[in-house]
C-alpha cells in the first residue's frame, strides 16, 4: 500500500457514521480508529494537532519505506463531513 488514511472516529457520533459511509459507498480504504479502543495513539494525535473533535484523520504516503503523515482535524482543517472526505479521496486516488 502507497496510501493509507487512518480515521480516528467515536461509536454513538453522527458524523464519524457519516463519514466512514461516505468512503465505503466510494470504495475507499482506510483503517477505523475508534478513540476509546485506542486512547493513547490518539491522545498524540490531539496533543500535536491541539485538536480533540472527530472525525479527525492521518494520511500516510508511502508508509512501509519513507513514511509522511499529514494530519487532519476539523475545524482546523476541514470545515465539513464533504470537505473531509475530498481530502480522503483525493489523497488516495491522487
Amino acid at each position: 500500500m502507497d496510501k493509507v488514511a487512518v480515521l480516528f472516529s467515536m461509536k454513538g457520533c453522527p458524523f464519524c457514521v457519516e463519514l466512514k459511509e461516505m468512503l465505503e459507498k466510494d470504495g475507499i480504504p482506510f483503517f477505523d480508529r475508534d478513540i476509546h479502543e485506542h486512547s493513547e495513539e490518539y491522545a498524540l494525535f490531539v496533543e500535536v494537532t491541539g485538536n480533540d473533535f472527530v472525525p479527525s484523520f492521518m494520511l500516510i504516503e508511502n508508509p512501509e519505506l519513507d513514511p509522511k503523515t499529514e494530519l487532519y482535524a476539523p475545524s482546523r482543517d476541514f470545515q465539513d463531513i464533504n470537505e473531509g472526505f475530498a481530502i480522503i479521496k483525493d489523497f488516495i486516488n491522487g
